[in-house]
């Protein structure tokens, strides 16, 4: 049973959150959602990609959150040149020792910033799929452990086709969740301005929580409970993906695994220590939708994968909200429980 005091302590965690998403906020104007995304992964131990247009932003809030924690950082410009090995590492043979010594490579660092991930070829994406699933390298029969937390940033561009190539379906499965930045708001570009007209806002961010505080906070995203009812309503969800006439590809059980992951880091980032129907629905577009491949006719009818994810959210029935089932013993918050 939760005690009152576990729970108060859940309060001081979503504190630091909250100073992380004000950090990265101050630097992406008008897109406190994308933002939230962008923590609700970090805290799920997941990675990100962000996919859009040239000039929205997705370095930049790749960026942001790399610096807004004290974490070690990396960044991998991708291009077609690129060698699994400027990834991994490599091992090199010292003379004085008369033996190989491992060269850790760009993805030993707990936030790993891969910009344009499509422009590198399939080979060195591959180097990334150990790294990004099961948190180690193996180089020469030997295992390396990357360190906590570990998270890879992905951005690409989706109408720059000329000398790309596109994510395989087992390198986009990894990735938690997909986002768009979009075009700011008239209001929110006249403040980026102001804001960006003079200096980078990133010159002047300061780490505002450090790994400690990030491992704590997934220490307490994954005490957060999940009742039967919610599990099922994922798992439908889910299983819908894999029987619909318009998609030929399905969300993979590694999806389901993701989405729950995710919904309990956003009730956590809500002040909750249980999720709700309401966190997995909030969730499904962008876990779901990248991973999902639709039919020759839906794309002929110009259907795309989240209108798709939407068509199941609506048909898919949703927990009896009277059953009361997913908070755990009490139906009282502590006091101080907020959102972001």
């Amino acid at each position: 049973m939760t005690t009152y005091d576990e729970r108060a302590s859940l309060v001081d965690l979503t504190t630091t959150a909250e100073r992380v998403h004000r950090s990265v906020e101050g630097v992406i104007e008008g897109k406190p959602e994308v933002v939230r995304l962008a923590l609700t992964v970090l805290l799920a131990e997941g990675h990100l990609l962000i996919e859009d247009v040239p000039g929205v932003g997705k370095t930049m809030l790749a960026k942001a959150l790399a610096r807004s924690i004290d974490c070690s950082v990396r960044r991998i410009q991708f291009t077609p040149d690129l060698l699994p090995s400027d990834i991994t590492g490599v091992s090199i043979f010292d003379q004085q020792r008369r033996d190989f010594e491992f060269k850790p490579g760009a993805i030993f660092a707990q936030i790993v910033i891969g910009d344009e991930i499509n422009r590198a070829s399939p080979k060195t994406q591959s180097a990334l799929l150990e790294s990004m699933e099961e948190r180690q390298v193996t180089m020469d029969g030997q295992t390396y452990e990357l360190p906590s937390p570990f998270m890879v940033v992905a951005t690409q561009n989706p109408v720059e086709m000329e000398g790309t190539y596109p994510l395989p379906e087992a390198q986009r499965d990894r990735f938690m969740a997909r986002v768009s930045i979009g075009y700011p708001s008239p209001a929110a570009e006249l403040q980026m301005l102001d804001v960006h007209g003079g200096a980078s806002p990133l010159d002047t961010l300061r780490p505002v929580a450090d790994a400690q505080d990030i491992v704590a906070l997934i220490d307490a995203v994954r005490t957060v409970h999940v009742a039967e009812a919610v599990r099922r309503y994922a798992v439908d969800l889910v299983a819908a993906t894999r029987s619909h006439a318009e998609l030929r590809l399905g969300a993979s059980p590694r999806a389901t695994l993701h989405l729950l992951r995710a919904a309990k880091a956003a009730a956590a980032l809500g002040g909750r220590e249980y999720a709700l129907p309401d966190d997995v629905q909030s969730l499904a577009v962008p876990v779901l939708a990248h991973r999902l491949l639709p039919s020759s006719q839906a794309q002929l009818n110009r259907r795309t994968a989240e209108q798709i994810v939407l068509e199941i959210l609506h048909r898919t029935p949703v927990p009896d909200p009277s059953a009361r089932q997913w908070p755990p013993d009490t139906d009282r918050q502590p006091p101080g429980v907020r959102g972001l």
